[in-house]
């Protein structure tokens, strides 16, 4: 390395209004619980935090899963954890796919050696559930079901109660993307029979990205502890990160865990149990309608039908002749605010506008329909 290598400045970064489909805004105090003095990994203050994190995980998700826990890496580690476990090479699962994320499963079932069923739906559409029950009885070798809940690419938010029962009817395990769903909408594990699920700590939690929650039923560690071959992924593996997470006092070394970044979830989950789960979920409605109303009002239209549609991510159709990225660009620019561009099949046709967590605000909602209604004009 040259001797006149230049060090860099600190790098600031500017104050942004996040209202993406995530990350979103991070609450103050979160900011302030990642500051807050590193200790070890295995440290007896540390484990009892964990084991608060996990109580409040239990709760904020309803259920009473043991094998509950934040997997040490993003959302799509947790999509991992959940396919690298339950399936074996030989497994058929079941895909729904309607989505960017549904297409992910369906990556993952391939590479874990499952065949896969597919049941398609048009993006923007919620998972049919008479398409996945007619596609149970043609192929009654199918185990697990495999769904996203809160189709982060489209808004779309599927029936996971109704799908859930399909799977446990036909003697199937479940799992479910909870990544944008967990904190914004309604989501009980134990009553509608989730199986397996994964989410993300950016979203409607509102901490910094980087952890992603899990938990998996009885009958998912049953088939876990029944395996015949080794989940495939050794960091993934439930059976030995759960000695880390699981047990009165000592616990076993598993890896050295993201320490700040747990402090920082233990705080976003410890604000949704004093807001109350239900309280946010109706945080998350009441602001969508206002922001629904600022929107129609400047003519934009909804990519999802109201009946599916996610309070937390509003997908609309970008207006004709309108440059996508000059507009989202003025935003930025401008503004200080960012909203999503599409994905996939809606790449340069629709934005994603994010009403998560912290970032579910009026202040934001003004800001937001000010400064689009300008960038338009």
């Amino acid at each position: 390395m040259s001797a006149n290598f230049a060090v860099p400045a600190p790098f600031n970064p500017p104050r942004r209004t996040l209202m993406g489909p995530g990350p979103s805004d991070v609450y103050p105090s979160v900011l302030q619980a990642l500051a807050k003095p590193t200790i070890g990994h295995l440290d007896p203050l540390f484990i009892q935090m964990m084991d608060e994190l996990k109580s409040m995980l239990q709760q904020v998700l309803r259920t009473d899963n043991a094998m509950t826990s934040a997997i040490s890496a993003p959302g799509s580690a947790g999509m991992e954890a959940c396919f690298s476990n339950l399936v074996e090479p030989g497994d058929t699962v079941l895909v729904c796919v309607n989505g960017v994320f549904g297409t992910r499963m369906l990556e993952n079932v391939e590479r874990c050696g499952g065949n896969a069923v597919v049941v398609n739906d048009d993006w923007g559409k919620a998972v049919d559930p008479q398409k996945v029950e007619d596609a149970l009885k043609q192929n009654p070798n199918v185990r697990i079901v495999a769904f996203v809940h809160a189709e982060t690419s489209t808004g779309a938010r599927s029936d996971a109660k109704t799908l859930c029962a399909l799977a446990k009817q036909h003697n199937c395990l479940s799992i479910v993307d909870t990544v944008t769903s967990l904190g914004g909408i309604e989501l009980l594990v134990d009553d509608w029979g989730i199986d397996a699920l994964y989410s993300g700590s950016q979203k409607c939690l509102s901490c910094v990205p980087g952890l992603s929650p899990v938990s998996f039923s009885a009958a998912a560690v049953d088939k876990i502890q029944s395996r015949t071959s080794k989940v495939q992924s050794w960091f993934l593996d439930q059976t030995l990160l759960m000695a880390y997470w699981a047990g009165d006092g000592k616990r076993s070394y598993h890896h050295t865990a993201p320490v700040n970044a747990l402090y920082g979830l233990h705080e976003a989950l410890r604000l949704l149990c004093e807001e109350g789960l239900e309280n946010a979920w109706q945080r998350h409605t009441e602001r969508h309608l206002e922001l629904r109303a600022g929107l129609e009002a400047m003519g934009l239209q909804f990519v999802v039908e109201e009946s599916s549609r996610l309070p937390q991510l509003n997908t609309v159709y970008i207006p004709d002749g309108v440059d996508d990225a000059q507009v989202r660009s003025t935003l930025l620019n401008e503004y200080n605010l960012e909203i999503g561009a599409g994905l996939g099949e809606f790449a340069g046709k629709a934005w994603r506008i994010g009403l998560m967590g912290y970032s579910a605000n009026r202040a934001n909602i003004a800001l937001c329909l000010k400064a689009l209604s300008e960038a338009l004009a």
